[in-house]
């Protein structure tokens, strides 16, 4: 797609790594992940509630791995999913060889916590005989103790001295498919560190606000944390932390690059808020869509807007529009052009039926796409 020079956002370079099948970093797309909060010892509900998160559109997948059972039961859990898994290691080091010996493609650790020198040294050779990539996750909340004693709390300035004097650990066993993170839940020590971090260094980042809260506030306040770096260009894979669902970590992160033009998937809906001059429930009936159009990958943007003032035009954007009209009759657009009308009691269904129509051609057309490409390069 091509945009207008003032919707263009200029990535920070960084080196590419790999994690699993999904490269992060330089040129790739930002990954979308989140994280299992089923007991990973029970590889069943684990599996499941990963499968929920692939259907979101999630990239890569955390799973914490605080016991034995939990990283024996690793094998299983990244055999029978289709996405990368990153072990989340704390304290215990010898779980993070054990991840990297059950498949993990990438262990998360926190140089707070893992322990000493020889035991980083550990994990790295088992990272390098595994094929796994390391991420340095670095918390606020955990720094090291000489660290809060030179500056007296955590700031900016001990993540990013933390970060770096780990990556340096790594680097000097010539370890270097790693990425960083230096999350806080309070924004401002956040977005400070990481946009320290992004200027000393071009090491991926994993970008993120810990412990954000629940759905609304901690949407919200990963919309600002996230979206401010993300518009200058800072961030190569992300988590929306929320105390929720993990699928919903995920929509609200596809949601976030969607809006910055960083990423495509799904349909997107622009909606009016609503007011008197409606000619059918719009909140309801973006309800109704959200809900029965959240399974479509392919990319496609939907106006719905609840009267003529502004529909039109919204139409003229979208590849699909619908605009309130007077006696419970609609207007519906096609590539911003009017097409036909619509009866209130038939609008959700019909809508449902364009899209899911639009959805199928695209696929149909990439699919055909890559026929022809696969065609051409056996010849």
């Amino acid at each position: 797609m091509s945009y207008r020079p003032y919707q263009q956002i200029l990535r920070r370079t960084s080196r590419q790594i790999g994690v699993g099948k999904v490269r992060v970093g330089g040129d790739a797309p930002i990954s979308v992940q989140t994280m299992t909060n089923t007991p990973t010892e029970d590889a069943k509900a684990t599996i499941e509630q990963i499968r929920r998160c692939e259907l979101a559109g999630v990239d890569i997948v955390r799973v914490s791995c605080p016991t034995e059972e939990s990283t024996a039961a690793l094998a299983e859990i990244v055999r029978e999913v289709n996405v990368p898994i990153v072990a989340d290691i704390h304290f215990h080091y010898r779980r993070a060889i054990e991840a990297a010996e059950a498949g993990a493609a990438c262990l998360r650790i926190n140089p707070g916590n893992i322990g000493s020198k020889e035991r980083v040294k550990e994990v790295v050779k088992a990272a390098r005989d595994h094929g796994c990539s390391i991420r340095i996750g670095v918390n606020a909340g955990s720094l090291e103790k000489h660290l809060l004693e030179k500056y007296g709390e955590p700031n900016p300035e001990a993540l990013v001295e933390s970060a770096l004097w780990h990556a340096d650990h790594l680097l000097q066993e010539g370890f270097d498919e790693f990425k960083i993170s230096v999350k806080a839940s309070d924004v401002f020590l956040a977005v400070a560190a990481y946009q320290q971090l992004a200027e000393a260094c071009d090491h991926p980042l994993h970008i993120g606000i810990t412990e954000a809260g629940g759905r609304r506030a901690g949407t919200v306040k990963s919309a600002i944390g996230l979206g401010s770096l993300l518009w200058a260009g800072i961030g190569d894979t992300l988590r929306v932390s929320l105390s929720a669902e993990p699928e919903e970590e995920v929509s609200v992160g596809w949601e976030l690059l969607k809006s910055l033009h960083l990423r495509h998937r799904g349909v997107k809906i622009i909606s009016c808020p609503s007011c008197a001059r409606q000619g059918f429930d719009v909140i309801r009936t973006v309800e109704k869509l959200e809900e029965r159009l959240a399974h479509i990958s392919e990319p496609i943007t939907l106006s719905i807007i609840g009267c003529v003032v502004n529909g039109p035009g919204e139409a003229l954007m979208t590849d699909i529009g619908l605009t309130g009209g007077g006696a419970g009759t609609h207007m519906v657009y096609a590539a911003g052009k009017t097409d036909h009308t619509i009866r209130s009691e038939e609008m959700v269904d019909h809508i449902v039926g364009l899209v899911t129509a639009k959805a199928e051609a695209m696929a149909e057309a990439k699919r055909a796409e890559a026929s022809e490409a696969a065609r051409q390069a056996a010849e």
